[in-house]
């Protein structure tokens, strides 16, 4: 091996190898007279340094001054894109050429793969804490999960969960107003992601079944008429705002077996947003879920 073999060989070490033992690295080969190459650098670069936080670095291989580490390679066209961490190559991204398929690419690999960016640790702390404001929230103390999820964005004013917490905070607090500020403020890519489409729901639902001071006239109606739906509906919506969850889903199930398309199918509507409020992985929606399918499909 000649010197300067022996020196691109540590450079390479130094450029691509070590970083990859803590990041993920993306290699690109290419070549000052490659035109598809400078097509792709600025993709490349863009989406690098946006994914920078999360633990992605960018190396260039330029394969005309560095023919040995091409060859390694087996380079045979370029641009060649390649990923590497813990100095093994991970996968092969020179299909992706857009940035979207770059992104959608370096998302799944972050996933699989123990990669501690600044992003990752930033999420490491915030979940405690985030969970901790969602249970103040679950046991209905909406004002100080609004103080906690009001520290939490301060922290991290763009994680989608802590915007989300915030928002149905302001909803159980009866701030519906600043609610919908809140969700108009976000930018429309942010406002259809799930997280927000449950604070949506969260706020869709106190707006169409607000906060009644006494239940007494309501659970009379139904008592004196139990066929009067309407009745069982409006009881059901206000033991849902008072956040007698357990209540409002029995009421909206009771008008769905009774009549499950009455009023266009409102009372299932209204229970499925009750749902997405909750969280779909909640052991009760769950349960609630299988007790809606057998009334449906029993």
């Amino acid at each position: 091996m000649s010197p300067a073999e022996k020196e691109a060989i540590q450079r390479f070490r130094a450029d691509v190898v070590e970083p990859s033992m803590t990041q993920l690295v993306i290699i690109d080969f290419w070549a000052e007279w490659c035109g598809p190459c400078k097509a792709l650098a600025p993709v490349l670069e863009k989406v690098a340094a946006e994914y920078a936080d999360k633990g992605v670095v960018l190396a260039k291989v330029d394969t005309d001054k560095d023919q040995f580490i091409a060859a390694q390679f087996q380079i045979r066209s370029i641009p060649t894109v390649y990923a590497m961490f813990q100095g093994q190559l991970v996968a092969d991204l020179t299909s992706a050429r857009t940035e979207s398929q770059l992104r959608t690419t370096l998302d799944q690999l972050l996933r699989q793969l123990p990669i501690q960016g600044e992003a990752q640790s930033q999420e490491a702390e915030l979940e405690p804490l985030i969970a901790m404001a969602e249970d103040v929230l679950a046991q209905g103390d909406a004002e100080r999960a609004l103080s906690i999820f009001d520290q939490l964005a301060d922290m991290a004013p763009e994680h989608h969960a802590v915007l989300s917490g915030r928002i149905r905070a302001l909803v159980a607090a009866g701030r519906t107003d600043e609610a919908a500020a809140a969700i108009d403020a976000l930018p429309a890519d942010v406002a259809t992601l799930p997280d927000i489409a449950r604070a949506k729901s969260a706020l869709a639902l106190a707006q169409s079944a607000p906060a009644v001071d006494d239940l007494a006239p309501l659970e009379a109606a139904v008592a004196r008429d139990p066929e009067d739906l309407q009745a069982r509906y409006d009881l059901a919506n206000a033991r849902m705002a008072a956040g007698d969850r357990d209540a409002a889903a029995d009421g909206f199930l009771d008008i769905v077996k009774r009549e499950r398309d009455w009023n266009d199918g409102a009372a299932r509507q209204q229970l499925l947003k009750l749902f997405e409020v909750v969280g779909l992985e909640d052991p009760w929606v769950s349960a609630q879920r299988r007790r809606l399918s057998a009334v449906l499909f029993g």
